[in-house]
């Protein structure tokens, strides 16, 4: 049985094992893992438990085994959520990924959001193929996420909550 659930000061080993992890990681620029210590799992978590519902993250179990994250942070001026998911080869390819990042859009949209973000690495066809799925669409990265001249180096695709590309009926449907 698939569980996601609020991630909780309990989960947090298993994130921070989840991150150390380099296949995990390596489409987010950490091909050895991203180390982190102890003070910085539970400064991490302060900073998601001071700030939810316009952030939060999510730990996602089968039948009690941790098999990753989904996690959505709002930005309010634009009513946008960019949205992450991660989970350990084991876990991918067999719905678990879909209903995590459900999840989180439902749980966005619900706080606030108008639309979400994903901005995938392009060698990521997976999770670009997952998004496409989910009835995210390509777009030009809008200004406000844009510094300087740095053109992105990662795929900007977005959600709306309502419109001609929503799937917002789909994402919250047959969520955990």
């Amino acid at each position: 049985m698939l569980e996601i659930k609020e991630t909780t000061i309990e989960d947090i080993e298993n994130v921070r094992q989840l991150w150390a992890d380099g296949d995990v990681m390596k489409f987010v620029g950490f091909p050895d893992g991203l180390i982190k210590t102890d003070e910085g799992m539970q400064n991490w978590f302060r900073w998601i438990e001071s700030n939810r519902p316009a952030l939060n993250h999510y730990s996602i179990y089968e039948d009690g085994k941790y098999c990753g994250e989904s996690f959505y942070e709002i930005d309010a001026e634009h009513q946008s959520a960019a949205l992450d998911i991660k989970l350990y080869e084991f876990a991918r390819g067999r719905g678990i990924a879909a209903a995590g990042l459900s999840h989180a859009i439902k749980e966005a949209f619900r706080n606030g959001a108008r639309t979400v973000w994903v901005d995938p690495n392009p060698e990521n066809w997976k999770a670009i193929a997952l998004y496409e799925r989910l009835g995210f669409r390509r777009k030009d990265f809008p200004e406000y996420l844009v510094s300087g001249d740095d053109a992105p180096v990662s795929v900007y695709m977005e959600l709306c909550k309502s419109g001609p590309n929503s799937k917002q009926n789909n994402t919250e449907e047959g969520d955990s």
